[in-house]
């Protein structure tokens, strides 16, 4: 299967600060990888590398195959940027329309694009009227012009309200089905962690943590929450057993490292009846996230 984009030991300076430091990233057809990392961590600059908006100083980026920036490669890629800006004065449908013709399809298709994106009942008003949320759906309808097999998203969520990010990352799963590429830059870790197949972490410039959630949990090796609701009158008993819980409004918290996980949940199942309910909560990605940034030593 060709990679959609190869990158492998990127390295950029500015003045002779290393902004990027050998950075290797491999994106198949229909993954959706999440780009996190702290301000000044190096996302803008990979993003614009990718897009072929500056040069880089060594290591190979390809795009479809391509170099970035030449014209085979801005044929297949789409851009939205944290802050998407229009020209106040035309209608959403006017605006789409102008952005199909400069790629050579079809002025019609406007109405289905802003459709796709939530906007066909807002598609006749201008866009000075719009919510920055609308601004950004127009955005992202523009980006979908031309079946585009790469994405790359700067904080795409900004300004949505909770319904149209939920809506927002369904477009996104079905782009990936079809076999789009998605590349996304979020600090809404919360958002991303379940919608993403996999997490590059950047810190300081150099990639400090890439791959499935579950595989960064086992790298981590953080502790896992285990939170234990015990039936009225047994929660003395099972505490007891229990070194290290705490009481929490009726219920027993602990940590426990990875390891010892199952062997504490077959002790707690060994209470039977005594044992309302268990929740075991693993490690988020703010969690991992914070554990790599860390060790980075930022």
């Amino acid at each position: 299967m060709t990679s959609t984009l190869k990158i492998s030991a990127l390295t950029k300076a500015f003045a002779g600060v290393t902004v990027l430091d050998r950075v290797s990233l491999d994106i198949a057809p229909g993954q959706r990888i999440a780009l996190l990392g702290h301000n000044g961590a190096g996302k803008s600059t990979m993003m614009k590398i990718i897009l072929g908006l500056i040069p880089f100083d060594s290591g190979t980026v390809e795009v479809c195959g391509n170099r970035p920036g030449s014209a085979p490669a801005r044929a297949q890629v789409a851009y939205l940027p944290e802050n998407a800006a229009f020209h106040p004065a035309l209608t959403g449908q006017e605006q789409i329309a102008h952005y199909l013709s400069l790629r050579g399809e079809s002025p019609k298709l406007a109405m289905n694009l802003l459709e796709r994106v939530g906007l066909h009942e807002a598609a006749r008003r201008r866009i000075g009227t719009y919510s920055k949320g609308m601004r950004q759906r127009v955005g992202l309808a523009q980006a979908l012009i031309g079946k585009p097999r790469l994405l790359v998203l700067d904080e795409p969520t900004s300004g949505l309200d909770p319904v149209s990010r939920r809506d927002f990352y369904a477009l996104l799963d079905g782009l990936a089905t079809e076999g789009a590429s998605i590349l996304l830059s979020s600090h809404a870790l919360t958002e991303v962690e379940a919608r993403t197949d996999r997490i590059l972490i950047l810190s300081g410039g150099r990639m400090v943590a890439f791959g499935a959630l579950g595989d960064l949990r086992r790298t981590a090796d953080l502790p896992v929450a285990v939170h234990v609701t015990p039936r009225n009158g047994y929660a003395t008993e099972i505490a007891a057993a229990l070194p290290g819980a705490i009481r929490v409004n009726g219920d027993l918290r602990l940590n426990c490292p990875q390891d010892e996980k199952l062997p504490i949940l077959a002790q707690i199942a060994s209470f039977g009846d005594k044992v309302a309910d268990i929740e075991v909560v693993p490690p988020s990605l703010e969690d991992i996230y914070s554990h790599f940034s860390q060790r980075d030593g930022q």
